[in-house]
């Protein structure tokens, strides 16, 4: 096929806290040493953030370094933390506070830390990145790599539009574009299909332990201006119940933001072995639960979403840079989950790139030397630092193992003053974990009272998700039949439950079931080609559309 193309120093393939902390920090290293470099950022979201969802809380260390006046430039980063709760929800109906002293030093925020949309700081370091020369084309999903003869990357094609489902061309079709770089950022965020890619085409993770992922669910709620609980910058952390009962590691969280806005979110382990079990579900169950449910009393829930997040930290990152390119942030998988927050580390190890490829332009290398960077960097300490408590967490559930987390970091490091030397690690692929139906029980789940608790049709609703129905399906099956073939007698088929946006469905037509897969419903969150238990399932970015995400 014949294709545009063109030329760029370097190009980026997302526009998130990594992607964008690259090219702000390439744009000022071009402008600070006086050569030129041409920097394009592709996003596959119709605009900046729609697709970005964290919890969030964050330290500004990365952006600090990046824009040290951050705050005089207006900085959607406002909301420092009033207060730090951790919970142990011990059942559905009661729990206990955890004392600082007995939970992991990690898990403390003060005030120093913000809670923020992660969506408007993305869309304010675009327009710094803008400001400073880098060209950004949202709504642009970057299809393929491109390789040279030799092997190298060298950069992107952008999906073809104006397909219809069988592949034939509309009327209004359009190639995508060959994008050319001398360098290419991958920054896609977690099980980025591109960095998936890369990782099996030069082996990246041949010295680590397989990717460990959690899927996180969240929702914003509006209260009213006398809402006797809502207090700014309130930060509540939780585990146990209903995870717990459902023999799944995970947690909850509660922010309270500005403008009488409240966060509510749920994050499930993906390593989690009952087929029945349902994120979305169990994220229901979590709302009714006493400590939480007062807070949204008389509340409006306006925002609806969920992602996927790479949390198996250090033990599992995969070797980031390789010939013509890097893989950053959480197509890395850089976040810390023993701090719950991902944002300050994708930021740095964007600021890492950018430095690395600036090097290797000018020296005309052909592998940006990221390694040395990271390894003397504050983002490598914190991940070694904390590197033990997936691990942790997994093998001895959270009591156990989030007591061994509390003894590491709160007394051996502080009396040894370095990390632990033992390695708790985790080789267990998380789709590998999911038994058989018949060594599960069935997990009863209540109908949503309207109230607190939703069905997924209208919360897909609230996420404002759209995609052009006549297009390609961009969720692949390898194989076809399996669904109904295999999965179904083994595992009841647990797409129709860990799809937290109802994509997948069993369903009857003249008599016979049929697998139907409802790709407009897709979130993006990348469960389906985690979770599923034959990775039968590839996510692949579709046309366009997508969630349209405003408060994220």
């Amino acid at each position: 096929m014949e294709r545009e193309s063109m030329d760029f120093d370097v190009v980026i393939v997302g526009a998130g806290p990594a992607g964008l902390s690259a090219a702000c920090k390439l744009a000022q290293l071009s402008k600070q040493r006086d050569q030129p470099v041409s920097i394009c950022v592709v996003e596959k979201g119709p605009e900046i953030g729609a697709h970005i969802l964290s919890g969030a809380v964050f330290e500004t260390r990365a952006l600090d370094e990046l824009f040290p006046d951050w705050s005089e430039q207006g900085a959607p980063v406002q909301t420092q933390v009033s207060s730090d709760q951790l919970l142990y929800l011990t059942s559905k109906h009661n729990h206990v506070g955890v004392p600082k002293f007995l939970s992991p030093n990690s898990l403390h925020n003060d005030s120093s830390n913000y809670v923020i949309s992660l969506g408007k700081l993305c869309q304010w370091l675009a327009d710094k990145a803008e400001q400073m020369g880098v060209e950004i084309f949202p709504g642009f999903p970057a299809s393929d790599v491109c390789y040279d003869e030799s092997g190298q990357v060298c950069g992107v094609v952008t999906a073809d539009m104006g397909l219809d489902k069988d592949r034939q061309r509309k009327s209004g079709f359009q190639a995508g574009v060959q994008l050319n770089a001398k360098f290419t950022v991958f920054a896609e965020g977690a099980r980025g299909h591109l960095g998936k890619s890369l990782i099996s085409q030069f082996n990246l993770a041949a010295d680590s332990q397989p990717q460990h992922y959690a899927l996180g669910i969240k929702e914003v709620w509006k209260v009213n201006d006398d809402h006797p609980l809502y207090a700014q910058g309130k930060v509540v952390h939780t585990t146990g119940w209903p995870l717990t009962e459902s023999q799944a590691n995970g947690g909850g969280f509660l922010y309270h933001l500005e403008d009488n806005l409240i966060a509510v979110g749920l994050i499930t382990d993906l390593n989690y072995h009952n087929p029945y079990l349902s994120p979305f579900e169990e994220f229901q169950r979590f709302k009714h639960h006493p400590s939480i449910a007062p807070y949204l009393k008389g509340a409006e829930r306006i925002a609806y979403g969920a992602r996927a997040l790479a949390k198996g930290g250090l033990l599992s990152l995969p070797k980031q840079q390789f010939p013509g390119g890097l893989l950053i942030g959480c197509d890395a998988g850089t976040l810390n989950s023993a701090k719950i927050k991902g944002c300050h580390t994708a930021m740095k190890s964007g600021l890492l790139a950018g430095e690395a490829i600036f090097t290797a332009l000018y020296q005309e290398e052909s592998e940006p030397d990221y390694h040395s960077l990271f390894i003397d960097s504050w983002l490598y300490q914190e991940l070694n630092q904390h590197r033990n408590f997936p691990g942790a967490i997994h093998q001895f559930g959270p009591i156990w193992g989030g007591a061994l987390a509390t003894f590491e970091q709160n007394l051996w490091q502080r009396l040894s003053g370095g990390s632990s030397p033992w390695n708790l690690s985790d080789p267990q692929a998380d789709y590998v974990n999911l038994h058989e139906r018949s060594r599960c029980q069935p997990i009863h789940y209540d109908k949503p009272d309207g109230v607190l608790s939703f069905d997924k049709t209208s919360s897909v609703y609230l996420s404002s998700t759209h995609h052009e129905e006549n297009q390609p399906c961009h969720l692949i099956l390898t194989d076809s039949a399996l669904p109904l073939s295999s999965h179904m007698t083994l595992f009841d088929e647990p797409s129709q439950r860990y799809c937290p946006a109802g994509v997948y469905e069993v369903i009857e037509v003249d008599g016979k079931r049929k697998f139907q897969i409802n790709a407009a419903n897709c979130l993006h969150c990348k469960t389906c080609d985690i979770k599923d238990p034959s990775q039968n399932i590839t996510w692949r970015p579709p046309e366009g559309g997508g969630p349209n995400y405003n408060a994220m």
